[in-house]
């Protein structure tokens, strides 16, 4: 298993990511991979975004591989940090929300994965998608609806609407995805709006399967920032790959 993570504040005046890869103290070849995109003024977002990621160090460090259901560890992730964010949302300056992008491996390759909002995972096999996570967005709903293509929702005026994240009056949205076993040659990839908005899943198939982990994630970013032009948001990534053993 090799990894990495990626962070870029883009060209806002204010870094409202977070990112993080957490490995097991206890239980080897245990990771959680843990995205949140914060949103809320300058310190808002921020805050939302730190719940997020506390909030999956205590679960986390709780979770025993093989007793505990990593499902339920995912689940717990978005009912708590929307809660905490709520919370903060009384002290911030500014209503704090954030969007979420969790996967979850255990020792026998079992991995599951959660989400709410724009922030996605994505599970490559080899240079091809096997699957993603589907947006809490309205371009995304119009999309199923087939009133416009994928390629036109990146470039539609409200790509930024949200029908769902943490810290919201409505309920957090549930979107359990369980992947069953990864394989050699396997890589999953958790990312934010600020980084996949720049890409086809093809393109992001070939750099993760081409390069290692650090690589990848340097490229990933380097290339999203010159898409952006001067106007890109917030970007973060991480990546686990499962490499063929020698």
């Amino acid at each position: 298993m090799t990894a990495s993570t990626g962070l870029h504040r883009g060209d806002r005046a204010y870094q409202q990511d977070q990112v993080e890869i957490l490995m097991h103290e206890r239980v080897q070849g245990c990771a959680l991979a843990v995205l949140a995109d914060g949103m809320g003024g300058k310190s808002g977002g921020r805050k939302a975004a730190d719940q997020v990621l506390l909030t999956a160090r205590q679960l986390f460090d709780r979770f025993v591989p093989g007793k505990d259901d990593a499902a339920e560890l995912l689940k717990a992730l978005v009912d708590e940090s929307h809660l905490m964010i709520k919370l903060t949302a009384i002290t911030a300056e500014e209503e704090p929300h954030s969007t979420v992008a969790a996967y979850l491996l255990t020792p026998n390759l079992m991995c599951e994965a959660v989400h709410a909002g724009d922030s996605r995972v994505y599970h490559f096999r080899g240079g091809e998608m096997v699957g993603r996570s589907v947006d809490h967005s309205f371009v995304q709903r119009l999309v199923e609806e087939g009133k416009i293509t994928e390629e036109q929702a990146n470039s539609h005026p409200q790509s930024n609407l949200l029908t769902g994240c943490l810290g919201t009056h409505q309920d957090p949205p549930h979107s359990p995805w369980s992947l069953g076993e990864l394989q050699p040659g396997d890589t999953m990839l958790a990312c934010s709006d600020g980084l996949w908005h720049y890409f086809t899943p093809k393109e992001l198939g070939a750099i993760v399967n081409t390069l290692p982990p650090r690589e990848a994630s340097e490229m990933l970013i380097n290339k999203a920032r010159q898409r952006a032009r001067g106007g890109g948001d917030n970007l973060s990534l991480a990546m686990i790959r499962i490499d063929p053993l020698r």
